[in-house]
């Protein structure tokens, strides 16, 4: 499978998505704003909307599944799955720290990720048997000697339930919780990829919100599983581990289960 085509049509996706955002970013649509126009609706819309209409031209076979406007079946056995814009919260607060996430899953794993940074126009490249590029460059995740010493992050204590906040509480226990970042959504994955955080940790995921995660993270070094170790794939039930260092996978997975 020649995934070179693939790349460049998912960066053009990217490209397009962040031409829709960039107007509605910070912007005062004021008066204008009713009940469900809010500018995060307007420009989630409208950077789907962008990205359909390049790959309904461009791969009529190819199924596309999107937070926006639900799954359009294909016959080719490939899935793009779009999220125009995860990270609704910091969107809306005009914090740069949200992102567009376009997969390429194939037979129910993802193959090809972007997570894309509109206004900070910083962009993430990830794809099987390559090395993850950051804005062109190599990314690598940093190496985490104990979890004691690692930095753990997710978007916030408020998407856990009782039973799951419960498990991850346990994890960050072990983890240096005086560095523990909240929000931040896809932007926590792509930090792990560069280096900067160890661990990411979140519960109730959807196929859209993780896809393009995966191959980023994993062609930088690190490793992604759900909360039993198992690898991702399309029937995952929305628990994910991102680590950078894959030597820390056993500690995490045991400090996850010990929630008494």
């Amino acid at each position: 499978m020649n995934l070179e085509n693939d790349i460049a049509l998912a960066l053009r996706l990217a490209d397009a998505a962040g031409e829709a955002i960039r107007p509605y970013f910070r912007g005062d649509v004021g008066a204008e704003r009713k009940d469900d126009a809010t500018p995060v609706t307007l420009a989630d819309r409208a950077a789907e909307e962008a990205m359909r209409r390049i790959l309904k031209a461009e791969v009529p076979r190819d199924a596309v599944i999107g937070e926006e406007f639900g799954e359009d079946a294909g016959s080719s056995g490939r899935s793009w799955v779009l999220d125009p814009i995860d990270g609704t919260a910091a969107f809306l607060a005009g914090r740069p720290i949200f992102g567009t996430l376009i997969a390429l899953v194939v037979e129910g794993f993802p193959v090809l990720g972007v997570i894309d940074q509109p206004i900070l126009r910083e962009r993430w490249v990830g794809a099987s048997g390559k090395p993850t590029l950051f804005n062109g460059a190599p990314a690598r995740t940093r190496a985490c000697a104990k979890l004691a010493e690692a930095t753990l992050a997710t978007t916030g204590p408020h998407y856990f339930d009782d039973h799951d906040g419960g498990h991850f509480m346990a994890l960050a226990a072990r983890t240096d919780h005086r560095r523990m970042v909240m929000g931040g959504d896809c932007y926590n994955y792509a930090q792990l990829a560069s280096g900067h955080l160890d661990i990411v940790c979140e519960a109730g995921l959807k196929l859209y919100d993780w896809a393009a995660l995966v191959p980023v993270i994993e062609g930088a070094g690190g490793t992604t599983c759900d909360w039993n170790g198992d690898p991702l794939h399309a029937g995952s039930d929305g628990h994910v581990l991102a680590l950078g260092d894959p030597a820390r996978l056993e500690d995490a997975i045991e400090a996850l289960a010990c929630h008494h």
